[in-house]
């Protein structure tokens, strides 16, 4: 969320940056509503000055002995005026919030032009992508081969979009995001928390997720409040401190989480639609930081690296791009996409996406710390998937996968699930 005045004082320049993005700043409408706003306040202020000076004189001329009439008509007055400008006031300050939660966060200046993959910029590859010497099978076709996938019966129990693991897959998936947690929390020292899956609205908005996004959620309730089922554990994660004061010596804060995510996947449809790449449901480690903004940016370098970390310990290959303007989330400033080769489509796909949110998830989440001067100021926000299980198993499938339909695992999984290989048949083997 923005600051109108900020956005006003940038002008033509903030008309300028969020149309690199492909969103066009209604400035004149946004100055009339702050205009007004700033008009009604400073109406309702002179306005209680004089009730307050009525009210005075009412007393004195009472005591006095004097005729008050007069004073109570003109009291009666004031009163209506102020309760009016009130409600003019409230109704344009829903109108003015409405407008900026509306408005997508500035991109960074680094950020490319352009509004699609096609125009990231390629920042490194890691790993060369595995040459076979037979046609590499796609995960669908080697999970349900083995058998430690079952996307057949997946649907049966709740449509498209939906997967069942068993066995040797089941224990793969745990082994993977433990493996993740202990990447995150014994070397980076981030803090695992277990968090609720539902939560409000406020929370929602919050991290930018509502209003814009409400058709992308699942929404529930119980009794009287509207509930939504998490797309990622930032939700929850970053609004642990929402309307906090976050104490200058706490921070960096780094936080991870491995949870279920929920989309709707709206828009999506006939993308993706085999196998684990696109899903209503799967599971997620997620990284989220809240930091001073001076230090933001390495923070941002500092965590890519921290879901590099978790491909490279299980020699995948991939690539990190830097997204075009157009491209970035809406509450993003700047992202970074992690991409793992997928051999049976003979390209990167994104595994991760590592964001840095400036100030704008902060205020309208009210989250704060204090500057030098002892002064509340504005957190900023960072946050980054490290990594979600079924895309890091598809590509673990694929890049594993061996002539007479074995599985041969990376050696740092072997401690979490005591075997290395899956047999053709689906039984695990040393």
């Amino acid at each position: 969320m923005h600051d109108a005045r900020a956005l006003i004082e940038l002008g033509a320049e903030a008309v300028r940056r969020l149309a690199r993005r492909g969103y066009t700043l209604d400035l004149s409408r946004l100055e009339d509503l702050q205009s007004r706003r700033n008009q009604g306040i400073r109406s309702a202020d002179e306005l209680r000055a004089e009730s307050k000076q009525v009210a005075s004189e009412v007393q004195r001329t009472a005591k006095q002995g004097g005729d008050i009439s007069k004073l109570k008509e003109r009291a009666r007055e004031l009163k209506d005026q102020i309760r009016d400008i009130e409600a003019d006031l409230e109704t344009v300050q829903e109108e003015l919030r409405e407008l900026l939660l509306t408005i997508p966060n500035l991109p960074d200046d680094s950020a490319p032009d352009g509004d699609s993959e096609e125009f990231a910029i390629e920042v490194r590859r890691v790993g060369t992508p595995p040459v076979f010497s037979f046609e590499p099978k796609d995960h669908v076709d080697l999970g349900e081969a083995t058998g430690i996938l079952d996307f057949a019966r997946a649907t049966k129990l709740s449509g498209s979009r939906f997967a069942v693991s068993r066995g040797a897959g089941a224990a793969l998936e745990r082994a993977l995001a433990t493996l993740f947690l202990d990447i995150h929390t014994r070397r980076h020292g981030y803090v695992e928390h277990g968090v609720p899956y539902l939560v409000t609205r406020k929370t929602m908005t919050g991290t930018g997720q509502l209003p814009k996004f409400e058709e992308d959620l699942f929404k529930t309730g119980a009794a009287d409040r509207d509930l939504f089922l998490i797309p990622t554990a930032e939700v929850p994660l970053t609004n642990l401190y929402a309307d906090e004061i976050i104490p200058p010596a706490e921070l960096p804060l780094a936080l991870t989480a491995h949870t279920p995510c929920f989309r709707s996947e709206a828009g999506s449809y006939g993308r993706d639609t085999r196998g684990l790449i696109r899903q209503h449901q799967f599971s997620k480690v997620e990284m989220v930081k809240i930091v001073d903004p001076e230090t933001a940016d390495a923070e941002l370098e500092t965590m890519v690296g921290h879901a590099e970390a978790c491909l490279k310990e299980l020699g995948l290959a991939y690539r990190v791009i830097k997204l075009a303007a157009g491209d970035t989330g809406f509450s993003a400033q700047l992202t970074y996409d992690i991409e793992v080769w997928i051999p049976s489509q003979n390209t990167y796909r994104e595994i991760s996406s590592v964001s840095h949110f400036g100030t704008f998830q902060a205020r309208r989440a009210n989250i704060r710390t204090r500057g030098a001067d002892g002064k509340p100021k504005l957190v900023a926000t960072l946050n980054g998937s490290g990594l979600p299980v079924g895309r890091t198993l598809a590509a673990l499938l694929e890049q594993c996968q061996q002539e007479d339909g074995s599985l041969v695992l990376p050696e740092s999984l072997v401690p979490y699930l005591g075997f290395r290989r899956i047999a053709a048949d689906g039984k695990p083997e040393a």
